[in-house]
Parts: C-alpha cells; structure tokens; sequence
C-alpha cells in the first residue's frame, strides 16, 4: 500500500475515527485504526465492536492495500508532523513508512485481514434530519443520562418516532430530559435505545451545518449515522425503556414565569458555597412577587431575589443546584415556565409547545 494526502485531511480522519477505540481492550487490534486504500478511495476504520466509525479522506492512491495500525501511535506522529503532504506506505510484512518533508517513522503495522470490520446492515427508509437539529437535541438531553452502567437502560437515549414527530428521552434516578421535535417528512414508527456513548462521540463529529442532513437507519440490532464522508454503526440497548408517559401526566398547581439568565446566574453563584461532592440543596422560596433562592454550607450561605409572574400556591422547595444548571443550561428561551405541585413533587421546566421538557426532582431540606 501506497498513499498521498494532506496532514491536515489525515488528522482530521483520524480524529473522527479514534474515538471508536477502546481506551482498554484484551485485544490488540482493536487499538488499531484501519486504513484501507482498495476500493478507489482512502478509508480510515476503527471499531471497539460496540461502536464503529469509518470515514474517508481524500488524498491519491499509488499502490492499494490495506494497514492496521496502532490509534494512538498514529495520531501523535501525525499530529506532530509539519502541514505538508504526508506518504504512508507499508510492505508485505506490514512494517509501515510515514514520511513528511525530512521526517521519516519506520513502524510495525498489522494485516488488515485480523481487523474486525464494521457490520454490513441493510440500509432502508433513514430518519433524515439536519445536523444542526441533531446536535441540539444531543446537546439538550445528554446530560440525563445515567453515567455508570448499573442500569443498562439509562445509560441510553430513547428515541420514539410517529408520523412526523420524533420525541428524545433521556432520565437518570433524579431527572428527566424530553425533546420533540416535528420532523419534514412522515415515517413508519419506531423505538429504539441508542447508548449514550455512541450520541456523544456523534456530537463532537457533526458539524452542526444546518444545510447538511445526516441520514439514520434502524435494525433489529444496529442503529446506522451517515453525514458527510462518515459512517457511524453502533448496537442498539435492548429491553423495554420506562412509561415516562405516566410521569407527564400531573396536576400544577403553581406556575412560575421567570427569566432563565437571571435564574441560571443566581444559582450558578450559590454554587460557590458548595464544595465538590457536597450535596448542600438550594432552596427557593416561592412568594407572590419573586422567589428567593438560599444556600447554606460550611463554607457560608447566600440568599437573592429574583422577580417572577405567579400563578398559585406559595411554598419552599430544595433542588441539587447542578440539576437545575445542567437544564438551564440547555434553553435557549430567553423566559421559562416552571410548574410545581409542592414541596415533594417534581418540579416541570416546559414551554408551551411541549418541544422541550424538563423534569427535576425535590431533594429533603427540612434537616438542614
């Protein structure tokens, strides 16, 4: 194998690829990262066998073939090498040869024929939506996720679509995060669980270009992203996600209006009192005219008043003040409704249209 390209075009590859190689495996080779000139076009494949990334780049082909080699090794040379154009050749033995202007790296490769390429899938009937939507909604809802594997199912986002809506669920122990979205076209229904994982690393790849589409394909088993040059496969979760239907169906009897900037900054300063790890609650006090929040720790407390629009019943909540940020956060109204039952129930963060929706749970403060 013998191939041309630009630095630039190889490190940008690599870095979309890399991020489907296992930070530990019992497998060496799937610390590699395939690049595979054969078929008329330069094509750079890594795989943790849960997630698979390939995407292709462009530069010239003087001899095809086929390299795997080490993901890490390769990014660092590459990345330290000078903006030229970059060669990569490797014999029959698969020791490999990078070179660049005067710098030269001689190093051992492996058969491509021991890599495990991505899943072939029957590609029918994509989801087609636009990058920018889908960053959002990653964006909006992947923080809920739960963040260790305990439970398979919350370690996912699930995805429902009917007709021409598409709703994403995602929801921890303590909260959950709901977007709808009205898509351009109608579709057959389906519900799926995709890992968290793979809509992360999906999110650092995608441009965000509103002008381009990515293009979704399910299976019984896989989920398929195509946008641009790549090509992103990964398992699905099985089993049955949770009737958060249920949990939407409520009966407020407070409803709040009030300035998302005003109220993210007021809580994101209280959280200067509160030491990592800490779990020190904010209360916010519900008045006819404005709420005040307060915070109280060993290092201080703090209190502030932020005016509101008040439709109901006045009463004391406490909140984990990084909950209420990580939804905060995510808005992009300039004022958002808030809806309360009481002191015990979850709090609802929603506007009008129900394209976005925010569940937090109360955490006891009576004690403190």
């Amino acid at each position: 194998m013998k191939i041309l390209c630009q630095k630039s075009d190889l490190l940008n590859g690599l870095n979309i690829v890399s991020k489907a190689v296992p930070g530990k495996t019992t497998m060496s080779i799937l610390e590699c990262i395939l690049i595979d000139s054969c078929n008329g076009e330069i094509r750079l494949t890594a795989n943790d066998m849960e997630l698979g990334i390939d995407t292709v780049i462009e530069g010239q082909i003087i001899e095809k073939g086929t390299v795997a080699i080490n993901a890490k090794l390769l990014i660092d040379i590459v990345r330290k090498l000078n903006d030229s154009v970059v060669k990569i050749e490797c014999d029959d033995d698969y020791k490999t040869f990078i070179t660049c202007e005067k710098a030269n790296f001689n190093i051992q490769g492996k058969s491509g024929e021991e890599f495990s390429y991505l899943p072939q899938v029957e590609k029918t009937n994509p989801l087609i939506i636009s990058q920018l939507t889908l960053k959002d909604i990653i964006r909006q809802t992947i923080f809920s996720i739960a963040d260790n594997d305990s439970n398979k199912i919350m370690s996912g986002e699930y995805l429902e679509i009917s007709d021409n809506n598409l709703r994403v669920t995602s929801l921890d122990t303590h909260r959950i995060s709901i977007r709808n979205i009205e898509l351009n076209n109608s579709y057959n229904d389906k519900k799926v669980i995709i890992p968290g994982k793979t809509l992360n690393e999906i999110s650092k790849i995608l441009s965000g270009n509103a002008e381009d589409d990515v293009y979704i394909y399910f299976t019984d088993k896989h989920v398929v992203f195509e946008f641009d040059s790549t090509t992103v496969i990964s398992r699905i979760i099985e089993g049955e996600y949770f009737k958060v239907n249920q949990m939407l169906k409520n009966n407020f009897e407070t409803k709040i209006t009030i300035n998302k900037r005003e109220f993210l900054n007021c809580i994101d300063r209280a959280t200067l009192l509160v030491k990592e790890g800490d779990k020190k609650p904010i209360i916010v006090e519900i008045a006819d005219e404005f709420i005040e929040l307060k915070i109280n720790s060993a290092i201080g407390s703090m209190n502030e008043k932020i005016d509101i629009n008040k439709e109901g019943n006045n009463f004391a909540i406490g909140f984990n003040p990084k909950f209420l940020i990580d939804a905060l956060k995510v808005i992009d109204d300039e004022e958002i409704d808030i809806y309360l039952v009481n002191s015990k129930a979850p709090c609802f963060i929603k506007d009008e249209k129900g394209s976005y929706i925010y569940i937090v749970l109360p955490v006891n403060f009576n004690n403190i």
